[in-house]
């Protein structure tokens, strides 16, 4: 199958299907009483995602409490920078409330969880953007919080998790393996196991059992639909290119929602990190196979024994060996072009982004600002329109320790 056989008019409502599979990917490989509280979360979110009661409150809190919609930048500059042949765009995700996407879905998963009568939201963060949308939501809603982090990524994003405990979130130091972003998650997932009656798992992407992957694009395609009405009002056209930073990948789900029944090339960029050597990158649509981890099954990363192998990203935010089924059947299909980037080219695009037109991007997002600078002097004309999924607060710290000022 690839993407000619798809009809996208459909999509969303073919895709995943009552498994939660796309195509061979996604699905819920978990125990059945954690599959007892998976289905009632599907349930719920299939009836109040319905009810106009629900969307209408939706909305009313995006507008009024998050700041949508974000509006679309022209980088004329950089543009010019690149050869000016080409025209660089970014929607600005960094201006949504708490700096990301991020909160587009936690908004929405703290209010199902309140419909649900639910008293605490529990999840897991790498870069921190998740954690403190989450505690945004719970404190706006009056639910407890707790927020499982891998003691590397703590150290890495101090000012995120000082703003999750001003939030009054409970933050959970994780110092299994890695200490990064899948034990954030395995830890995070244990704690659900025993809560699951009182408490709601906020998956942080599109990864995880059914109805996560869903539910979580679901709620981002708002920045899809903003972004392609944005664009078509400015221009009069679509962007010839669409591109966003894939780990799990919610914010890249969100923004290629809006085109993939366009005549739009979509790229999904993963971290290249140090190199090409297992445990130097997390790019698992590129160099990974099959597998289930984490209660999906999608494209992952493995080790000699067929586990999870290790990952590395200068990014917090996407260093996790695999990636969400969607992308691994966008990818399958052809539909969704998946590429890399290394940390240098990363942290150039961070300092060029920053110096050139006032905008300082979340190290993840600089992933997808260096491969637009990329396709800009590659095109010979065009538009290419970038998520910038968050701004770079949060990394500040961490880049001045590491790469100084530039």
């Amino acid at each position: 199958m690839n993407f000619n056989d798809i009809n996208f008019d459909t999509y969303f409502k073919n895709y995943p299907d009552a498994e939660g599979f796309f195509g061979k990917y996604g699905g819920s490989y978990i125990p059945p009483e954690l599959q007892a509280a998976m289905n009632e979360i599907t349930d719920a979110y299939y009836s109040i995602s319905k009810s106009g009661k629900f969307i209408s409150e939706l909305r009313r809190i995006r507008k009024e409490f998050q700041g949508r919609p974000t509006p679309i930048s022209y980088l004329e500059r950089l543009s010019d920078k690149m050869g000016g042949n080409v025209q660089l765009y970014v929607k600005r995700e960094d201006l949504n409330h708490t700096g990301a996407h991020k909160l587009n879905h936690c908004m929405g998963e703290a209010l199902l969880a309140k419909y649900m009568g639910k008293k605490k939201v529990i999840a897991e963060t790498g870069a921190g953007q998740h954690g403190v949308a989450l505690a945004t939501a719970a404190a706006y809603f009056g639910l407890e919080c707790d927020i499982y982090m891998g003691a590397v990524d703590i150290k890495k994003q101090a000012p995120n998790v000082a703003r999750m405990k001003i939030l009054g979130a409970k933050v959970i130091e994780v110092t299994d393996g890695l200490q990064t972003l899948k034990e954030a998650v395995d830890a995070a997932f244990t704690a659900y196991c025993n809560e699951y009656k009182d408490a709601i798992y906020c998956i942080g992407s599109v990864v995880g059992p059914h109805p996560f992957p869903m539910m979580v694009r679901d709620f981002q395609s708002v920045v899809g639909i903003e972004a392609r009405e944005q664009f078509l009002d400015m221009t009069g056209e679509l962007p010839d290119a669409v591109v966003a930073c894939v780990g799990g990948g919610s914010n890249a789900m969100g923004i290629f929602s809006g085109f993939l029944n366009d005549p739009v090339d979509i790229y999904g960029i993963e971290p290249l990190g140090r190199g090409e050597k297992l445990g130097d990158h997390a790019a698992s649509l590129k160099y990974g196979s099959e597998g289930i981890m984490h209660g999906f099954n999608s494209i992952m990363l493995k080790d000699e024994n067929g586990e999870p192998a290790p990952v590395y990203s200068v990014a917090s935010g996407l260093d996790y060996p695999s990636s969400g089924p969607e992308h691994a059947f966008l990818h399958d299909l052809g539909r969704v072009k998946y590429d890399v980037v290394d940390d240098e080219d990363t942290i150039n695009a961070f300092f060029e982004l920053s110096r050139l037109e006032g905008i300082i991007p979340a190290i993840e997002s600089s992933h997808a600002v260096a491969y637009g600078m990329k396709l800009a002097q590659k095109m010979d004309k065009g538009s290419v329109l970038i998520n910038l999924s968050g701004r770079g607060d949060k990394d500040m710290d961490y880049i001045i320790e590491k790469y100084g000022i530039r």
